[in-house]
């Protein structure tokens, strides 16, 4: 079984639920306390062995490629400022000459188009997919935890999660016998379910493991869910073939940082984990609480 080394990002939103800020600057550069969404997913990635990186871009996105390129000045000034500290953090930013490759999304067509635009890049291996939007918090990263038991089952694997039955229309939803163990067989999916049609809780959120069939499935560039070409579409047409799919129910606490409630959410409790922030925001919080 080929191990996965690479990983889309598609990153090619335009962020409208966070206007006026992503006017200028994309959304997967807003910050989580000092960090970027976007490092977070690229963090995650490095630890699970993913070597080679496809960002999936459009226009207004240089941000991107250039938050990841050195900064000779700046490592420079702190350098001789003796702020190794700040000099670490910094350089924990860099990409290898090589590392990433920016391909283009001209038409937002949707998740599954997103990923197809990266076909090229991709040759006859599994590859993963994260969605930066999709923060997830625990002490073995998610798509880490998805890589080893890849390794032993093979095939599509979609990180799963279990949702209230009134919030499963805002997701895909897999199709699967009892929840039992953490890995789940599954039979079908649908995406956005209409409210009371879905096939079980159990909804997909932003990390997958897929193999090159999923792009045949996407280049029929099929609409579904909103007029869209949905992943989760492609996603289902493997059920029933030898790769089948299995759902993958992660450790940890997932953030939609897709969303302002989301987002703020996070901050809070990043911000918390911070041992150097930890007792004046949690004294600040613990103050406001009275307040409220």
């Amino acid at each position: 079984m080929k191990k996965v080394t690479k990983a889309i990002f598609p990153v090619a939103g335009m962020g409208t639920r966070f206007l006026p800020a992503t006017k200028s600057i994309p959304k997967e550069i807003l910050c989580l306390v000092d960090r970027p969404l976007i490092q977070y997913a690229i963090d995650e990635a490095r630890a699970a062995g993913i070597t080679e990186f496809i960002f999936v871009t459009s226009r207004g996105k240089s941000a991107l490629e250039d938050y990841f390129d050195g900064s000779p000045y700046l490592e420079n000034m702190l350098r001789e400022k003796g702020k190794t500290d700040l000099l670490t953090a910094l350089q924990e930013t860099d990409m290898e000459s090589g590392a990433i490759a920016y391909v283009r999304q001209r038409e937002a067509l949707g998740l599954g188009h997103a990923v197809w635009c990266a076909r090229r890049l991709l040759g006859d291996e599994p590859f993963a997919v994260l969605l930066p939007d999709d923060v997830i918090c625990g002490a073995t990263p998610c798509l880490q935890q998805m890589v080893e038991a890849h390794a032993e089952v093979g095939g599509n694997m979609v990180a799963v999660m279990e949702v209230p039955e009134e919030r499963t229309s805002a997701y895909g939803v897999v199709d699967a016998n009892g929840h039992d163990g953490t890995v789940v067989p599954v039979k079908g999916m649908v995406e956005k379910p209409a409210p009371g049609t879905a096939p079980s809780n159990l909804a997909v959120i932003g990390r997958y493991i897929l193999t090159p069939a999923v792009m045949s499935a996407l280049d029929a560039k099929q609409t579904g869910a909103g007029g869209e070409i949905q992943l989760t579409d492609a996603i289902a047409k493997q059920v029933d073939t030898a790769d089948g799919v299995t759902g993958f129910k992660f450790e940890g606490q997932r953030f939609d940082c897709g969303s302002k409630a989301g987002f703020l959410q996070a901050t809070v409790a990043f911000g918390l984990e911070r041992a150097d922030l930890r007792d004046e925001f949690g004294g600040f919080l613990k103050d406001l609480a009275t307040r409220i």
